[in-house]
């Protein structure tokens, strides 16, 4: 099992929600993040001057899937955050040793 840790942007979030569905994978975890990478952030013009945001808002995916799922799930996450400009975001690819269904006691590959 691997966990895919997904950063994107904002309003990407219902069309990679879509696909990972439509993928069979129903279970994720969605954070809040902020960060910046190569873009460095943004400034903006106030009336008192500029101001500037280090930290852009992103929004972070986490879900757990079989090893032989990964790849189709990257492309579809690709498929649905990218806009092709800077700071679409990243995707982390994690190993897992054990996942456990807190209802039922399933472990490994039935918990997910």
């Amino acid at each position: 099992m691997k966990k895919i840790e997904a950063i994107i942007r904002e309003e990407k979030l219902g069309a990679v929600r879509k696909v990972l569905e439509e993928s069979g994978y129903y279970g994720m975890t969605v954070t809040e993040v902020s960060g910046h990478g190569r873009e460095g952030g943004l400034t903006l013009q106030w009336r008192a001057g500029e101001y500037r945001v280090d930290y852009l808002p992103k929004l972070k995916i986490e879900l757990v899937v079989l090893d032989e799922d990964v790849p189709r799930m990257i492309n579809a996450i690709v498929g649905a955050a990218r806009t092709g400009a800077m700071g679409d975001g990243k995707i982390f690819v994690i190993p897992v040793e054990n996942a456990v269904r807190i209802r039922t006691g399933d472990e490994g590959v039935n918990a997910v």
